[in-house]
């Protein structure tokens, strides 16, 4: 009979002296990393600062380049201030830095210039900071959402990361749900407005079943904005009738919270609505100037701009100043541009709204 192999003898436990080495030597690596860590910290703040903002000036406008600003806050807490203290914000430097910039007011002047790439098949929508008016521009990815189908309402749940569309992510931004018609539509927010704010107790709204819960994320959800689509029950021919109420902080007021001030308070709704087209006799159809932004006709095209406060009847309002225009430009492909008092998140819920059909709309 062939003979079995016999095993191999299990090799003798470590000594205790050897075990003590191996643990002196992890030991040793994390010390050099805290060291490492330290003597960055260590920089004079006066030079950390100068540091910082050469690296800003050094050809970081623009993405990809921007990225070197974003390793300077990467390195440590007190390049991190640093970082926040020399970069402006959103509304006056009309650049996306940190996560936090798309959580704040964009310029007043210039709007930021974005576009959505849409996937049927999987049904998400993937938003992008544009560099030029090029169809070929790949431009600064931002934001991704998907959308799911929860009983009677559709959620679209918005992530930093486009791998991981899930409420319980720490990349986790909000979510827009919609009503059984799909036309109000409620946004939502991972973190309270201000200082305050209560989180929704509807079961829908909480965040559960997580794969990564953490006390980063945030328990609840926030309600911070409204969108409705206005009936057209005579099925008269136009465009769809928007009307938004949001919760938009003032832009120094944002700005001053990312540098962690104690205080935070509400500023008062913002209502936004469709602006009116006008009827194009020669084209025979209804028409808007988006300025080359849109090229393909369809019934998801919409600008908004400041809605008059029926309160204050004598109150003043831009009636003419685009904050947020939407529109498509091919099948899948979309262009978002956005401007104070609105930010990214908001912009891009809103967005996201337009897309469905409104069979009570339309």
């Amino acid at each position: 009979m062939p003979r079995q192999a016999a095993p191999l003898p299990a090799p003798p436990p470590p000594e205790r002296g050897e075990m003590a080495e191996v643990v002196e030597e992890a030991d040793a690596g994390e010390g050099e990393a805290e060291d490492q860590e330290e003597r960055w910290a260590r920089l004079l703040p006066e030079l950390l600062s100068d540091v910082v903002r050469r690296v800003e000036a050094s050809g970081g406008e623009r993405w990809p380049a921007r990225k070197d600003v974003v390793s300077c806050a990467c390195v440590c807490r007190r390049w991190r201030e640093a970082a926040v203290a020399v970069v402006r914000p959103p509304a006056e430097s009309g650049k996306i830095t940190f996560p936090s910039s798309l959580k704040q007011p964009g310029p007043k002047e210039l709007p930021m210039q974005c576009f959505i790439k849409r996937n049927k098949k999987n049904s998400t929508f993937l938003l992008y900071l544009g560099f030029t008016n090029s169809p070929m521009d790949k431009g600064k990815f931002l934001m991704a959402a998907r959308r799911f189908r929860r009983g009677p309402h559709t959620e679209y749940i918005i992530s930093l990361d486009a791998e991981d569309l899930s409420q319980g992510s720490n990349a986790y931004m909000g979510k827009l749900r919609s009503d059984f018609w799909g036309t109000n539509f409620k946004i939502y927010d991972s973190k309270p407005p201000y200082d305050g704010a209560k989180a929704s107790s509807s079961r829908s709204s909480r965040r559960f079943g997580s794969r990564r819960i953490s006390p980063q994320v945030s328990a609840g959800n926030y309600e911070v904005g409204q969108v409705s689509y206005k009936y057209n029950l005579l099925k008269s021919r136009g465009p769809r009738r928007m009307y938004c109420t949001l919760e938009c902080p003032s832009a120094q007021e944002t700005w001053e919270n990312s540098l962690k001030t104690k205080f935070r308070r509400p500023m008062g709704p913002t209502t936004l609505q469709n602006k009116a087209p006008r009827w194009h006799e020669h084209l025979q159809c209804w028409c808007l100037n988006f300025h080359g932004r849109v090229t393909v006709a369809s019934v998801k095209n919409f600008q908004l701009v400041a809605a008059a406060d029926p309160s204050d009847p004598t109150g003043t309002v831009d009636e003419e100043t685009v904050l947020l225009q939407f529109g498509k430009v091919d099948d899948d492909m979309f262009t978002m541009d956005y401007r104070q008092p609105l930010s990214a998140f908001q912009a891009f819920a809103i967005s996201l709204s337009s897309f469905g059909t409104k069979l009570a709309c339309e």
